[in-house]
């Protein structure tokens, strides 16, 4: 499915040269075509060339396609690409946690968070991921007409607060996943549309809106994390990790750095897999074949078990549906950096202040990097008879210093939720076409309606 809209031109300017990008408006620049649809906006920067220049507001920016120069980006970011400044939605969710963060700030964060999401510690979180999955196929039943997109995000809700909480209290997911739907919301509306441009102190509904769900989020995490500090006992979750860890200087995570890292791990373990887990199901219900191949390897490798962290590495078919899923409907769609001042991509030097786009979506369906890219066919990652696969050519987890730390952590959590709920049922999506919606993360326009079927 394509939701390219414009034309592009009939010789593209491939390679590392900058080319023109569409004419935009006035101190608008190109913010309104963005702002209708920013897939397909990318799309019709793709058909232009390697390097496009646009202008998002009165902001020079300069789109890039080229896989290399993608790469050079992520992996100068710190040395020479900045983090750009983000929305009044985006911080007054995330704060200034580790995504937001830049330079010496950003590096301590990551040193006192990265030791929680180790391959060690998510192994640990992989019981808690199988166990709340089994729980929810339990409560299934043959024939049984489900929204698909509120039981996966109910799911990873529970498993976020099971690890990252180490609660089980409903209060806690519920406030939490109402205040993180208005986020979304928000954060889409504000990102694509004007508000993108008005002063932080210039007051919107939107913004009302959001400080509002930023509120019942501090409310929520402030009360989880005092119940913590409460404790006699050491406890195994996420959380727990957070509050004892301390940097090199013998110092630890103060209670605002505490919220902004907890939610940042929570928006990581629950949003971005939700959103992936919806995706599959639509994917799989429309790929009979696909569905088969899955089920067949389920069955070899489970028979009538359920799966736990030591079978990950055989659920080969598995993890290529989810990153198929991943290549088709990247969850997180944008990257975006700021050139400092000797910055270069591709050989050619990019003017200090200058916005760096590069999209997942649009690299993702190149069909230069993926033959037949609108097809899913997860034996692309065969391990052994797949397609050559260009670096940074897929990138759902960015990539570079500032690559995502909860990588594994998503990858080992869709797999073993996909393997419980394959094993047991097929769901078949309601029909039609089911179009995806850029806000925090790719998320479907509708609900997703199927019926389960056991097998």
């Amino acid at each position: 499915m394509s939701t390219q809209t414009g034309p592009a031109l009939d010789t593209p300017s491939r390679g590392h040269a900058f080319v023109a990008g569409p004419k935009g408006l006035p101190l608008l620049g190109n913010l309104p075509q963005f702002g209708k649809n920013p897939l397909a906006f990318f799309e019709l920067l793709r058909g232009r060339g390697d390097m496009v220049r646009w202008r998002f507001g009165r902001n020079r920016c300069v789109f890039i396609s080229d896989p290399d120069c993608i790469g050079e980006l992520l992996t100068e970011t710190e040395r020479t690409f900045d983090q750009p400044a983000l929305g009044v939605a985006f911080r007054a969710v995330l704060g200034n946690g580790l995504i937001v963060a830049r330079g010496r700030d950003w590096r301590r964060k990551r040193s006192l968070v990265q030791p929680s999401v180790r391959p060690k510690q998510v192994k640990s979180y992989a019981a808690t991921m199988a166990s709340s999955a089994v729980e929810l196929a339990d409560a299934w039943s043959d024939g049984q007409r489900v929204d698909i997109k509120r039981e996966m995000a109910a799911l990873t809700q529970k498993i976020a607060v099971r690890t990252i909480f180490g609660v089980d209290t409903p209060a806690d997911s519920e406030a939490m996943g109402r205040a993180m739907d208005v986020a979304q919301l928000e954060i889409g509306k504000e990102f694509a549309g004007i508000g993108a441009l008005l002063p932080d102190w210039v007051p919107t509904p939107g913004r009302a809106r959001i400080k509002k769900a930023a509120a019942v989020i501090d409310s929520e995490v402030g009360r989880v994390v005092a119940r913590h500090r409460d404790g006699e006992t050491e406890r195994p979750d996420l959380l727990s990790r957070l509050l004892t860890a301390v940097d090199e200087s013998g110092e630890r995570l103060s209670d605002e750095e505490i919220r902004d890292e907890t939610v940042t791990l929570y928006i990581g373990g629950h949003e971005t897999t939700s959103s992936t887990l919806v995706w599959a199901w639509y994917l799989l219900s429309r790929n009979p074949r696909v569905r088969a191949a899955l089920t067949e390897e389920l069955d070899r490798v489970l028979g009538d078990r359920e799966p736990g962290f030591e079978d990950y590495a055989q659920l080969t078919y598995a993890q290529a549906v989810v990153k198929e899923t991943l290549r088709l409907y990247p969850t997180i769609w944008l990257i975006t950096g700021v050139a400092k001042e000797g910055a270069r991509l591709g050989g050619q030097p990019i003017e200090e202040g200058t916005r760096v786009w590069s999209s997942q979506w649009s690299t993702h369906r190149d069909a230069r990097w993926f033959p037949e890219p609108e097809e899913f066919r997860p034996e692309r990652w065969d391990p052994e008879d797949g397609d050559e696969i260009h670096e940074y050519a897929w990138f759902p987890f960015g990539g570079g210093p500032r690559v995502c730390l909860g990588t594994r952590f998503a990858m080992v959590e869709s797999v073993l939720i996909l393997a419980v709920l394959a094993r047991r049922f097929e769901l078949d999506v309601e029909p039609g076409v089911i179009e995806p919606v850029p806000s925090l993360t790719l998320q479907p326009d509708r609900d997703v309606l199927a019926t389960v079927r056991a097998r």
